[in-house]
């Protein structure tokens, strides 16, 4: 099969993913073999490649937005049959046993394993996934539009869901990437006033196009203090900014898996109990009730398609901001 592979992180710049040929992987006991079909780019892959998130193994195949189709089952595995269409998602295995996991808290599992991180994931034209940790797709989706829901869509909910903002009530957002373009909709669509905050004008045009009150540059005050913030820019430096936007009793999420040092913080922008709190990896809850909720809306993802052999391209446009919604690597386009 062809496989796209990191072997050491390096700037994006520089073309460290390699398209190779490898043997089809083998499931093990309670896994499914997954034709791929697509595979979305995610900026967790960007900070993969270029080291910035240390890989835990080399070789490694990135992708953790898969979607394709069951091909084969290893022992014990049940819950598929062929033909069945499933997405794969970050969240690979956790043990089930420790505090976390027995109190609904699986993403914080300090076994946890991920997908292209710990184990191959989607930039292939086959992966595995333990059967418990794979979803059926909604059919209102196709191959493509539906990559991005499995990472971008679900840290998205996540984070909408650890602001505590209630239908109806304002949301703040920086920076407007995959993730936060799947996120308003989903916000949108429960009836929240919904401000966006984010340096590029494309991105800006694009956030009002999907449905938001109001749009503007990163620095620009919000037309009114937000219940609830999201801060999808792996930028610290807007941190501060976000505070002095988030109404008294509000709550700044911050959505990525990496982050640029936050500058000293002023107690007076976190008084009147003004809270902070990251968002970790996510829950098999998490990504039932976002595929669930999307496929009511509909959410409409926006992407653009690559061929898997251009995964270095992909990546250093996301880097640079130059992709409209999701990037996503379809495995039979040349």
């Amino acid at each position: 099969m062809r496989a796209v592979v990191l072997e050491a992180p390096a700037p994006v710049e520089r073309a460290p993913l390699r398209l190779v040929e490898r043997p089809v992987p083998e499931p093990g006991p309670g896994e499914v073999l997954v034709r791929v079909a697509a595979c979305g780019v995610c900026r967790t892959d960007l900070h993969i490649v270029e080291g910035e998130v240390p890989p835990v193994r080399t070789p490694i195949v990135p992708g953790h937005q898969v979607v394709g189709r069951v091909e084969g089952a290893g022992p014990g595995a049940t819950r598929f049959r062929p033909g069945d269409r499933v997405g794969i998602a970050w969240l690979r295995w956790t043990c089930g046993a420790c505090r976390a996991c027995r109190g609904g808290r699986e993403n914080l599992c300090p076994e946890a394993r991920f997908t292209g991180y710990h184990a191959d994931g989607g930039y292939a034209e086959y992966a595995t996934v333990p059967e418990a940790f794979a979803y059926a797709l909604p059919a209102v989706f196709d191959d493509v539009a539906a990559a991005p829901l499995l990472c971008a869509g679900i840290i998205g909910y996540r984070a909408l869901q650890r602001t505590g903002v209630p239908p109806g009530g304002r949301l703040g957002m920086y920076g407007f990437g995959s993730s936060a373009h799947i996120t308003l909709q989903v916000a949108v669509a429960r009836g929240c006033e919904v401000y966006v905050c984010t340096r590029g004008a494309a991105n800006r045009a694009l956030a009002r196009a999907l449905g938001a009150a109001w749009a503007g540059d990163v620095r620009e005050p919000m037309p009114a203090p937000a219940d609830g913030t999201i801060v999808f820019a792996p930028a610290g430096d807007v941190v501060p900014l976000a505070l002095r936007n988030l109404a008294p009793g509000g709550t700044l999420a911050l959505a990525g898996i990496y982050m640029t040092p936050i500058p000293a913080l002023d107690y007076a922008d976190l008084y009147r109990e003004r809270a902070i709190t990251s968002v970790t990896a996510n829950t098999r809850a998490d990504g039932a009730g976002l595929l669930a909720e999307a496929a009511r809306i509909p959410v409409r993802p926006r992407v653009t398609p690559f061929p898997l052999a251009e995964a270095n391209r992909a990546l250093a446009l996301l880097k640079a901001g130059g992709l409209e919604g999701s990037g996503v690597l379809v495995v039979d386009r040349v």
